[in-house]
């Protein structure tokens, strides 16, 4: 049994490294298609396309719809991962480097582990939550640091979008006990299209043939890979593994999102963003360790 559990806790871990690793370009790419496109759009628009998908797959292999009385819990992960960080991190990423925002986004094991005990009944250790609390200092003081003293609006737009995405990852996961991984995010994908279609439409390019293809394979990354394909591995990983211990392969996220936009965007990598980023991943990393039940 003991060997059972260790076996879907690795699977879990490496479910969620694949995961993450979608993940990872997931700023890079919308920072290329927001050059291009309306934030809203590019925010909003990528579950569009993955509803589409969303629907062929559903359709092919003959789902069953949910029952009505899941209909609230399928909403919070819509309100999380289909609009909430979706829109917010591509307004971002208007004003802020893709660089930048991965320091912030280093609050989001944080964030997951906060509604895993909300939402998926788990109870880390005192030492967890240590760790996890002197990380979420060190990315406040690199906010502050690089906003002169002040957070900005792309500094509170990528709270809000780390926020957004914890509760969607939570929920997501304890959905992905009864329906599996992929189907949570196909269903909430299309339980979203009516509401999403006619904003998208009103934001869409007025003349689709001038758009750059930089911008146009970004957006092509973030609707496929990163809102659909990406949440068939993470949710799965923290259905396997639980929510906060699988939640914690996200201290890497930070470091693969910087090399990522050091080689497609050519931004530039400073020490004080290497430094905050080292800081949060050794903090999450101690955290990994330490004890966490499920009630």
């Amino acid at each position: 049994m003991i060997r059972s559990q260790s076996q879907k806790e690795l699977a879990g871990f490496l479910y969620g490294f694949l995961g993450v690793l979608v993940f990872s370009l997931t700023l890079p790419a919308t920072r290329m298609a927001v050059s291009g496109f309306d934030p809203v759009f590019v925010g909003l628009g990528r579950a569009i396309v993955a509803a589409g998908l969303s629907l062929i797959l559903l359709v092919i292999t003959r789902q069953t719809i949910p029952p009505l009385r899941f209909l609230p819990q399928f909403c919070l992960v819509v309100a999380g991962v289909v609009i909430g960080f979706p829109l917010l991190s591509a307004i971002a990423m208007r004003d802020a480097p893709a660089s930048y925002g991965a320091v912030i986004t280093g609050l989001l094991p944080l964030s997951t582990a906060l509604c895993g005990v909300w939402r998926a009944d788990e109870r880390p250790s005192l030492p967890f939550w240590i760790f996890a609390g002197l990380g979420s200092t060190l990315v406040i003081g690199f906010a502050l640091l690089s906003g002169g003293g002040s957070l900005r609006l792309a500094d509170l737009a990528l709270l809000g979008a780390v926020a957004a995405a914890g509760l969607g990852y939570a929920e997501g996961a304890v959905l992905s006990r009864t329906f599996g991984s992929w189907q949570v995010i196909c269903w909430a994908l299309l339980l979203s299209t009516p509401v999403l279609l006619p904003i998208v439409w009103q934001h869409a390019p007025s003349h689709p043939s001038s758009i750059a293809p930089g911008a146009l394979l970004g957006f092509l990354y973030i609707s496929v890979f990163s809102m659909f394909l990406g949440f068939f591995a993470w949710y799965q990983g923290l259905y396997l593994g639980g929510v906060a211990r699988v939640g914690q392969v996200q201290l890497l996220q930070p470091f693969l999102t910087i090399v990522a936009s050091t080689l497609l965007l050519g931004e530039h990598l400073t020490m004080t963003t290497v430094f905050f980023a080292a800081g949060v991943i050794i903090c999450v990393a101690l955290g990994k360790r330490t004890q966490i039940k499920a009630s």
